[in-house]
């Protein structure tokens, strides 16, 4: 390749390919520009030759009375024919100051000059090219209204052979991100209570957004009842009241909860149950101690296989079994504790008590109304009564 050299108006003489010189438009054709350069003829400058990026209409790029520097690219005196490229000097000093910018990791700026299949295309002093995937974090469906519009950008890859230049704003903004979160990571703390705005849901739990970094909240922290899935109890979009259950700034992770923000379903515990009432509850679990019975949504009381029934039991499934309805009997309630302590045995034993009861209570009341004596038995009685009918 030869050597380029700058050449200044009073060496024109002495102009050939491959230098480097000032040159002031002339004239503004279609599909060219006239320049004076200092030579003994005007040189050319083709459409092709004024921009890396393509071009419409000449007088977009100049006009006359402009001055630049350009390369001559081709010379030929019989002819009176000087072809120069404004393009190949803007090239030549992009392509490095773009290397050592793709080096440093520094950020740049352009406009978007066109919207084309697959990305977007800037001018950064060669044809810069922007990835559908690498314009946004999120995902981008029409990209027509970023024409004109002005990107921060990173050069990621680079290859002047191929005249190849990919550029991202997707990086750019992964980095403000990263910053963003790091500064927030350093700032909260457990125990903080925070608005938020659900992002993801997945079937462990939901992403949620606290300004400018993600925290999850797990499945088991949604709510104080069991939830099955995520999107029963929220939805994306959904603004929500977090609390932080902690901060894992190595791995950039935050616990989340939601429930801990509400009051729990232990909270009027104390009130709606007290020792000595009989209520409805659902069999959850059974285990070798006993059965764990559900008598409000998120609330379980155990009754322990002593209190199952009112016969030696060796396992509770000889008498119980999961998601069968029962009556229990509230023995005993420690709300700051979550425990309630309940008896099926107790139930079955009041109804036999009253059973009797209300036997002895008929049996006294027949008594009464036939005038015999309150220590007869019945079967005295009814003999008594054969004896009567003989």
């Amino acid at each position: 390749m030869m050597e380029e050299t700058n050449v200044s108006l009073t060496d024109a003489a002495t102009v050939s390919v491959g230098d480097v010189v000032k040159a002031t438009v002339t004239k503004v054709e279609d599909k060219q520009a006239l320049v004076d350069v200092g030579y003994k003829y005007d040189g050319l400058i083709p459409i092709s030759e004024l921009s890396p990026l393509h071009v419409e209409k000449v007088s977009d790029v100049v006009a006359v009375g402009d001055t630049f520097e350009v390369k001559v690219i081709k010379l030929n005196d019989e002819k009176e024919e000087l072809v120069v490229s404004k393009k190949a000097v803007a090239m030549e000093s992009s392509w490095e100051d773009l290397e050592q910018k793709m080096q440093a990791g520094e950020i740049i700026e352009a406009v978007v000059k066109e919207v084309v299949k697959g990305g977007l295309v800037v001018d950064v002093g060669v044809r810069g090219f922007i990835p559908a995937s690498m314009v946004e974090r999120h995902f981008v469906e029409d990209f027509s209204d970023y024409k004109g519009k002005s990107l921060t950008l990173k050069v990621v890859e680079m290859d002047k052979e191929k005249n190849k230049v990919i550029l991202s704003h997707k990086a750019v903004l992964e980095d403000e991100a990263k910053n963003q979160k790091q500064s927030i990571l350093e700032k909260i703390q457990p125990g903080q209570v925070l608005e938020g705005t659900v992002q993801r849901m997945t079937d462990f739990g939901v992403f949620v957004d606290i300004g400018g970094v993600d925290g999850l909240v797990h499945v088991s922290e949604l709510a104080w009842n069991r939830v099955d899935k995520p999107s029963d109890v929220v939805k994306e979009g959904d603004k929500v009241t977090v609390k932080v259950l902690k901060v894992d700034k190595e791995n950039e992770r935050i616990g989340l909860s939601i429930k801990e923000t509400q009051a729990g379903p232990w909270a009027k515990v104390a009130d709606e149950f007290k020792a000595g009432s009989v209520v409805k509850g659902t069999v959850k679990r059974l285990v070798s101690f006993g059965a764990f019975v559900e008598v409000a949504p998120g609330i379980e009381g155990l009754v322990h296989i002593s209190q199952i029934a009112n016969r030696r039991v060796n396992t509770p499934g000889e008498v119980l079994k999961e998601g069968q309805e029962v009556q229990v009997k509230v023995l005993d309630v420690v709300p700051q504790e979550q425990r309630i302590s309940l008896s099926i045995r107790a139930v079955e034993e009041d109804r036999e008590e009253q059973a009797e009861r209300a036997s002895k209570k008929e049996q006294q009341q027949f008594q009464q109304e036939n005038n015999q004596p309150m220590g007869v038995t019945l079967g005295e009685l009814f003999a008594d009564l054969k004896d009567k009918f003989k």
